[in-house]
């Protein structure tokens, strides 16, 4: 039986969200499954993994081949490099120890890039915020200025009505 790690697509019509399984390569896409080892949400920024990585790691180590999709979540998580150092290991080509230290500055490093990741995005939706506040004010100062001018024009269009009217007034009590 060829056992596959692959992702069963959930959710609505262009609001996927994805179970990581392990089923029968045989199976339908959405179809039975062996075990749920986690799931994976593209809908988020960044996309949210919830993985059992020992659980993972250990259907790796039974032989399932994850799909491209898959693989690339897993390596993403760290458990296809673990599966890496675990082989070096029990060829003699690091010790246990030194393999736990290899993934332990691998799993910081990655949650360094994280963090960095998501105060990006939310500095740049400060900025984004503040850039549009300092449009709306421009769009604001020019629509004041318009207004003003406007009613300065008209104030001096009224003026100059009445002026003419003032002068026969005048050219007429003085007769």
């Amino acid at each position: 039986m060829a056992v596959k790690i692959r992702l069963q697509r959930h959710g609505k019509k262009n609001f996927a969200f994805f179970h990581i399984v392990v089923a029968d390569s045989r199976s339908p896409r959405d179809g039975r499954y062996i075990e749920q080892i986690g799931s994976y949400n593209p809908n988020t920024n960044p996309a949210t993994i919830n993985l059992d990585s020992e659980r993972a790691l250990a259907w790796i180590k039974m032989g399932a081949t994850p799909t491209l999709t898959a693989r690339r979540i897993l390596s993403y998580e760290g458990v296809l490099l673990r599966h890496h150092l675990d082989g070096g290991v029990a060829k003699g080509a690091l010790t246990q120890a030194e393999a736990d230290k290899k993934f332990a500055d691998w799993k910081a490093q990655a949650a360094a890039k994280l963090e960095a990741k998501k105060s990006n995005i939310k500095n740049s939706a400060i900025e984004a915020k503040k850039a549009a506040k300092a449009e709306e004010v421009k769009v604001n100062e020019a629509r004041a200025a318009a207004i003003a001018a406007k009613a300065a024009e008209l104030a001096a269009a009224q003026a100059a009505a009445e002026a003419p009217v003032e002068e026969a007034a005048e050219e007429a009590v003085e007769a």
